[in-house]
């Protein structure tokens, strides 16, 4: 096998590879989507809602909230 044999075959094995990532990751997102864990529609406002006086995505005091009670549970 030649330099250029494996380059051809290590292409090919990449794209693969990158294809079935990338339908891995779309996959999460529907299912996340589907679950109601995460609303996407409102991460894609984000860059049509992005001046100082609108209103947050998501509140960061709930997500340090959960944080803080993990951290307890922890210790």
């Amino acid at each position: 096998m030649t330099l250029g044999e494996f380059s051809h075959y290590g292409y090919f094995a990449l794209t693969v590879f990158l294809t079935v990532m990338l339908w891995g990751y779309i996959f999460h997102l529907y299912r996340a989507e589907r679950k109601g864990t995460r609303d996407y529609e409102k991460y894609g406002r984000m860059a049509l809602d992005d001046e100082i006086t609108d209103e947050f995505v998501e509140k960061k005091e709930e997500d340090s909230d959960k944080e803080d009670s993990k951290r307890d549970r922890e210790i």
